[in-house]
């Protein structure tokens, strides 16, 4: 089976700091994998690698077929076309309705004919339950409508890939479950691969995937949450204190 990602002796910098050594990974299709890991330990400089905000300037490095090092400007949109990304903070246009969002990001990525564009639309916001909010305005939705919008969004061309960071941090538990279940069914509907960072450690429980723990600039596999100590550092006790930006 083909790798959508493929990194090899990888090292991930953000503005010149080192935050990733020697990483080794490969995605197949269909695949869950969450990256667990403190504040600032790297995972979202990992995710922002793999949609090439961030370049790779040593090691190997493959998404969907694009080579990360010698990836061209010109061709991060062709790649971001292969990849849906949900973030935490859902970063909705709030100056235009739903299906506006969405007609932006298919017209960022290359589409022109509206009727194919309207139709493809309605066919994500149903995937998700929104058929009916297509012309409300995201400050008129409740988070966990917004953060189905998110993957709406994410999932409007079909992607290879979705990568997801943090996607249930600003959500209560019983609407982090319903969003948890609606990405994960999405991907295994178009057989995404899905890469998650996240503290939630319920929902890696209730929805079982590949877990990789960042720690001290290192990407390694956890067999099975039973090998977790809750009271590890690598947990981290961020997830209920006040909101930062991972590195």
């Amino acid at each position: 089976m083909e790798a959508i990602i493929s990194l090899k002796n990888a090292q991930i910098y953000q503005r010149n700091e080192l935050v990733l050594s020697e990483i080794n990974f490969q995605l197949s299709e269909n695949e869950v994998v969450y990256l667990i890991g403190k504040t600032g330990s790297g995972k979202s400089s990992l995710l922002k690698t793999f949609f090439g905000e961030l370049p790779l300037k040593e090691g190997e490095g493959e998404v969907s077929g694009y080579n990360l090092r010698k990836l061209r400007r010109k061709q991060v949109p062709q790649l971001r076309r292969k990849i849906g990304i949900v973030f935490q903070d859902f970063q909705l246009l709030t100056d235009r309705s739903v299906l506006k969002n969405l007609f932006f990001v298919l017209k960022s990525t290359g589409w022109k004919d509206k009727d194919l564009m309207k139709k493809r639309a309605m066919e994500v916001l149903t995937m998700v339950g929104l058929e009916e909010k297509q012309n409300a305005m995201p400050y008129a939705l409740s988070g966990g409508e917004q953060q189905r919008v998110a993957i709406a969004r994410a999932l409007l061309n079909k992607p290879e890939l979705i990568l997801a960071d943090e996607p249930t941090g600003n959500l209560d538990p019983e609407t982090s479950e319903e969003i948890m279940r609606i990405l994960i069914a999405s991907a295994r509907e178009s057989r995404a691969a899905v890469v998650m960072a996240t503290h939630d450690m319920g929902m890696v429980e209730k929805f079982p995937g590949r877990i990789l723990r960042v720690q001290d600039k290192s990407l390694k596999e956890v067999g099975h949450l039973n090998d977790f100590n809750p009271f590890n550092t690598f947990l981290g006790s961020d997830s209920s204190g006040p909101d930062q930006t991972d590195h």
